[in-house]
């Protein structure tokens, strides 16, 4: 039987690499016929000369680049969220976070600093339109983009997630993140600092060093393997026997601890080594 007494958690995600397979911006690009080396150099250079917060590079070429701001429609966002390749089964995962973790609860929110049109038209059925937060602009009666709203990137991203844990009720160490890249530091630094449970769905070493667990599946279902083991305590034999009842075989589960090293001479084995070279030099001059 059930127990019928839930802890109550906050699930968040990011979107873009999280929930999906490519970058909106990308997306956006291709649809609308700009070039995507275009928009990658546009977005390398701002975060070469950290000229906006992590994640919000397209934000600003939609209110800043006279390329993409004069093209890009309200209409194009939605249309552009229909394009974007999801990982398969995120409605599985918001099913099994609400009720099918024994004695849990998962309120499962999505936090990214995509324009949050694309995000409620990419994940349309599958995730509330009321649990989605994205970046918000304000439009003409064109389409236009007028002004910005709201960011969710960087240290805004981080006070969404402030804003959900009050509204919600939620202790600090339920909150569990997922994210990908540079512009999920902020929130995972914090979450962390507040005994919060972080997970990175990517091998970068900017949030798999931060990361509490990191799991990498093309399959959406694999970030709650953390979850399942770390906070509700199941075994393998459990988890396993749970995809399987979603017609999921775990092919294989490896687990490994990856260590990036980088070794430089130290000062006083590099002066030795110059003094050497000096005294070889030295000795080759003095020989008849």
């Amino acid at each position: 039987m059930a127990n019928d007494y839930r802890k109550h958690y906050l699930f968040a995600s990011d979107f873009d690499k999280t929930l999906t397979f490519n970058d909106t911006g990308y997306v956006l690009s291709e649809l609308l016929g700009i070039p995507v080396a275009e928009f990658e150099r546009k977005a390398k250079g701002m975060t070469k000369l950290n000229l906006v917060q992590q994640g919000a590079e397209l934000s600003y070429l939609l209110l800043h680049d006279p390329v993409f701001h004069s093209q890009v429609r309200r209409e194009h966002l939605f249309e552009a969220g229909k394009h974007i390749r999801l990982k398969q089964n995120i409605k599985q995962v918001y099913e099994i976070l609400d009720r099918k973790i024994d004695g849990f609860h998962f309120d499962f929110y999505v936090l990214s600093a995509a324009p949050v049109e694309v995000i409620q038209s990419a994940l349309e059925g599958i995730v509330p339109q009321d649990h989605i937060f994205g970046t918000e602009f304000k439009y003409k009666p064109s389409g236009e983009i007028e002004s910005l709203v709201r960011a969710t990137a960087g240290y805004g991203k981080v006070a969404r997630l402030e804003q959900l844990v009050e509204e919600l009720d939620v202790p600090a160490d339920h909150v569990v993140y997922v994210g990908d890249g540079s512009s999920d530091i902020h929130v995972m630094l914090q979450v962390n600092r507040r005994d919060g449970f972080t997970i990175a769905v990517s091998e970068s070493k900017l949030v798999a060093q931060i990361a509490k667990r990191t799991m990498l599946s093309d399959n959406a279902l694999a970030a709650l393997v953390p979850i399942l083991e770390d906070i509700a305590g199941w075994q393998r034999p459990q988890i396993r026997q749970l995809f399987e009842s979603y017609g999921f075989l775990i092919q294989e589960w490896d687990r490994v601890q990856t260590d990036w090293l980088t070794l430089r001479p130290s000062v006083v084995e590099a002066e030795k080594g110059s003094a050497t070279e000096a005294v070889q030099r030295s000795g080759s001059v003095r020989q008849p």
